[in-house]
């Protein structure tokens, strides 16, 4: 009875990973989670696809992402900015990304 109890317990706890895993997972990249964990308070998809867009090609789109990190007191390295931008390029804008 005892081996039967305890092949019971283990797999109950061996077989609590594999149903975790079997779980569909998010992989966001560090652009998205950067802007939904502090933009997305303030922003609605609207605001991207709104007709008079301030950002007009990918330096512009870089230049604003810059410029709201630093309202919102984010203190983004440069990386992070890039990241930011590329996420919302790929999602919203498809501007040609230009290496600076």
């Amino acid at each position: 009875m005892t081996n039967r109890w305890i092949f019971a317990v283990l797999s109950v706890c061996l077989g609590i990973p594999s149903v975790a895993s079997a779980q569909p997972k998010v992989d966001m990249s560090r652009g998205e989670l950067l802007y939904t964990t502090h933009c997305i308070a303030c922003h609605n998809e609207q605001i991207h696809w709104r007709d008079k867009k301030i950002a007009k090609d990918w330096g512009g789109l870089k230049a604003q992402v810059s410029h709201w990190q630093g309202v919102a007191g984010l203190a983004w390295s440069d990386s992070d900015i890039v990241e930011v931008a590329r996420y919302l390029n790929v999602r919203h804008y498809h501007y040609p990304e230009r290496v600076q």
